[in-house]
This record gives structure tokens, sequence and C-alpha cells, in this order.
């Protein structure tokens, strides 16, 4: 086991809450003309067009599209749910024009369960991780719940062999039975929750964006690299106008 995902899985559920809904502090916004729209390729749209990038997100759209929206969000976090509940929609309609392209980086603010529901929406094909991570945030208390009423039985999953803890927390959390709704059967859960390896890729990806990228909160936006002081969609949708999505 790597010392990062040694460190995942000791972080207690509750670290860091504060950090949900933190915004950041520095706003370096583009401003510029409308800018014309982009078909995607004949027969396809570009929000069903998605690709894992190298830095361990999910890129939704036209991956040259000029304008390239990021958020570093959890999937625990209660203010990224209400950013997906209440933007999801419109940012996909900003994605089909070609212009802007979104990408989802996970970042495990609250180690084992954000570590094992990424695990979850990335199970299947890459174009199904965007819409299924919409759908755990869409169900956030649902999702929630069990965590809130039996934590003791979680804590003790994650004190078995690397292979099992994450598969028994999901059956004892009923997220298998989530998910298998949603188009991962058990089977493909179980198997994907075994996964060490990947595993411990998730968990060095939310390592390196909090010592490279200095992400210390979830959702945190950025467009074109520059930092995003937005973290409703109220806020963001004006700042991408701005920079000239119509």
């Amino acid at each position: 086991m790597t010392k990062t995902l040694r460190f995942a899985l000791a972080a207690p559920l509750a670290l860091a809450l504060a950090a949900c809904g933190s915004a950041t502090e520095e706003s370096g916004e583009i401003e510029g003309e409308a800018i014309a729209a982009i078909a995607a390729p004949e027969g396809t749209e570009w929000r069903s067009t998605a690709v894992m990038t190298e830095a361990g997100g999910v890129l939704v759209g036209n991956p040259d599209a000029p304008l390239k929206l990021i958020e570093y969000g959890s999937l625990t976090c209660p203010t990224c749910a209400r950013f997906s509940m209440e933007g999801g929609e419109p940012l996909m309609e900003y994605v089909d024009t070609g212009v802007v392209s979104f990408e989802l980086r996970q970042f495990a603010i609250h180690g084992p369960l954000d570590l094992l529901l990424q695990q979850m929406t990335q199970c299947g094909p890459v174009e199904a991780a965007v819409p299924l991570s919409d759908q755990v945030w869409a169900n956030y208390e649902t999702i929630m719940q069990p965590i809130q009423t039996n934590q003791a039985a979680f804590e003790a999953a994650m004190q078995r062999p690397m292979e099992e803890r994450f598969v028994v927390a999901a059956e004892q959390m009923g997220y298998l039975d989530f998910f298998a709704a949603r188009g991962i059967s058990e089977d493909q859960g179980r198997q994907c929750l075994a996964d060490v390896g990947k595993l411990e890729a998730m968990a060095d990806y939310t390592q390196r964006y909090g010592s490279e990228f200095d992400i210390s909160g979830t959702p945190t936006f950025k467009l074109n690299d520059r930092d995003v002081d937005a973290n409703t969609w109220a806020a963001l949708e004006p700042i991408l106008q701005r920079a000239g999505a119509r």
C-alpha cells in the first residue's frame, strides 16, 4: 500500500468538512467577445464525448475547446452537490457548443468514502463517469445517510484486507445496490472496488492536487488554468459568458 493511500484511508470521515464550499480567493477572469460554436463530429454531440486526462480527471466535450473549465469536486461535498443540481444541465448546454469543455477532477477530501464513490463512478465507460457523479450528488442525502447512522460499520470494514474493505463497505452501506440501479452491476462493482492499484492512483491524484495545484477545498473551479471566484452556478455562468461562452 502506498503512503498516500495509507494516509487517505486513515482520514476520518469528518475530515475538513469546513473545506466543503470554500472557493478560491484569487480571481483571474478572462474577458472576450462571443466565441462561435464549434460543431461536434457528425452524428455525435459534445456532451457525450469524454476522455480520461493525464491529470486524472474526466474531460467532457471538445478537447480543443477554447474555454477549459476544471472542477475539483468531492462526491461527499454538499456544495458540490448543489452545483451539480443547479448547474449540471446548463453547463452541458455550453459544452454542447464546443466552446467550453468541462473536466471533473475528483478530490478525496473525506478520504475512504470519497475513494469508494469515485471508484464506482469510474467503474463503467468513461462517458458515464460524470453522469454517475451527478447521480451521486442528486441523491446526496441517500448516499450520506448510511454513514451518518452506521459509521462504525464503515470504519470496521476499513480494517479488513485492502482488496476486501471497499467491497464490504459498499455492501453494508447499500452502494452496490445504488449503482446497480444505474448501470454498474454488483459483480462489476465488486471487481472495481477490489482494484487496489486504481485506488492508489486516485489517492495519489488527490495528494497531487493539494501539493502541486494548491487545492484545499471543494468545489474549486479553474478556467483556462486561472482561479475562478465562484462555487455556485449563479456565480460561474456570468464568468463563462464574459470569457466568450454563449
